[in-house]
């Protein structure tokens, strides 16, 4: 099977697919809204679409094998209760008439929950996602390795006090590796964890730094091609703010590690906001604003021709912030000048009544590749791939 990379059209949400070489599904984030599901609007229908992709068990179910949620924002999680089933496997219904999706195992941040928690309510759909992890990890404490497809989680990082302590084999510490989805083989991907960031009770500045900027989980994956390592890399970071990119690269460039924040695709943090890159507002200042260097550092470490995906809105000068269209002009920047290699899901499904989606595939060199009949795209070992349109509501 060819690996893949897909970035569905949510507005200002995130939700991405990778395929595996070996034909196993990451869903990164959801945001299915109520018109995307009516067919009777217009609005794109990522969940047919993402139906569409996933395949079946032998009991004909509908599943991913791991689904990452970088964190519990409505625009990130919207839907959930709609399309996937949550519950104890042997008790997904028989008759199954809503084609619920089977989340074979969860990727769950328990420390960006409690930050989330205490910042603010959880909406109905995150305290869904909550209960689920929750029972995931109490029956690996009471079975362990034995659970099965549908019981299983990931913890991204270490809940503070010792609360993961005795569970560390289905916790990724911060900087390690991912190195296999759902008990899989190993050799199709890595991906690194580089957020969220533990940090001790009496640690008030990094606390409150952390608590006013979103510390989403960042990870740095590294995919598969062909059987060929390391063909893509791919960096997201859910809606990190501009404190956690430029602490995050202040620690990986003393330490000699800024590598692992390079990408040949990255999704734009926070939708494109002006907020990622920095400290200044934009109401205050305009075109006087100042980027924050070490932030612009982190999300700036391109391989021969990179692209940029803004999940988001289409972006306009002076509309609403996310997008911004200030915050483009800079991630056009990183890309060269190349107006072409930043792309914003929203605009392109508008062009191309369909999602964003490439190809990875086995590359030695960089590629002058099609995205379309109009733009192009220079990618190592990632090609634009052209699909039917997909029409709303479609089964």
């Amino acid at each position: 099977m060819t690996a893949s990379l897909v970035f569905f059209p949510v507005d200002n949400g995130d939700m991405a697919l990778i395929k595996l070489d070996n034909g196993q599904h990451i869903l990164i984030d959801i945001n299915i809204r109520a018109a995307a599901d009516d067919p009777d609007d217009d609005t794109y229908d990522v969940a047919a679409d993402l139906k569409e992709r996933l395949p079946r068990d032998d009991q004909d179910r509908l599943y991913v094998d791991a689904f990452l949620l970088s964190h519990p924002d409505g625009d990130h999680i919207t839907g959930l209760s709609r399309h996937f089933y949550l519950g104890p496997p042997e008790d997904f219904p028989e008759d199954n008439e809503d084609d619920l999706i089977l989340i074979r195992e969860m990727w769950s941040s328990p420390i960006v929950f409690r930050r989330a928690s205490a910042t603010h309510k959880l909406g109905e759909e995150a305290k869904a996602w909550k209960k689920e992890a929750r029972r995931r990890v109490a029956l690996y404490r009471e079975i362990g390795a034995s659970v099965g497809d549908g019981d299983r989680i990931l913890l991204m990082g270490k809940d503070k006090d010792g609360k993961t302590d005795d569970i560390m084999d289905i916790v990724i510490e911060q900087y390690e590796l991912i190195t296999r989805v759902n008990k899989g083989e190993e050799g199709q991907f890595e991906g690194r964890l580089l957020a969220p960031m533990v940090v001790e009770d009496d640690d008030e500045e990094l606390i409150d730094l952390l608590e006013k900027n979103n510390s989403s989980v960042i990870i740095r994956f590294s995919i598969a091609g062909d059987g060929y390592k390391d063909m893509c890399r791919f960096l997201t970071g859910g809606d990190a703010g501009v404190a956690i990119w430029e602490r995050l690269w202040n620690i990986l460039d003393e330490d000699g590690n800024t590598d692992w924040l390079s990408y040949d695709v990255m999704e734009t943090p926070h939708h494109c906001s002006w907020r990622t890159l920095s400290y200044d507002r934009w109401s205050e200042l305009g075109e006087k604003v100042k980027v924050c260097e070490e932030a612009r550092s982190a999300l700036s470490q391109i391989r021969d021709g990179a692209v940029i995906v803004a999940s988001c809105k289409p972006i306009k000068k002076d509309d609403s912030n996310p997008p911004h269209e200030r915050a483009k002009r800079e991630y056009v920047s990183m890309v060269e000048g190349e107006c072409d290699r930043f792309i914003c899901t929203s605009e392109y499904s508008a062009d191309e009544d369909r999602a964003l989606e490439f190809k990875i595939y086995h590359a030695g060199t960089a590629k002058k590749l099609g995205m379309t009949a109009k733009k192009t795209a220079a990618v190592v070992g990632v090609s634009g791939i052209a699909t039917a349109a997909r029409a709303h509501g479609r089964k």
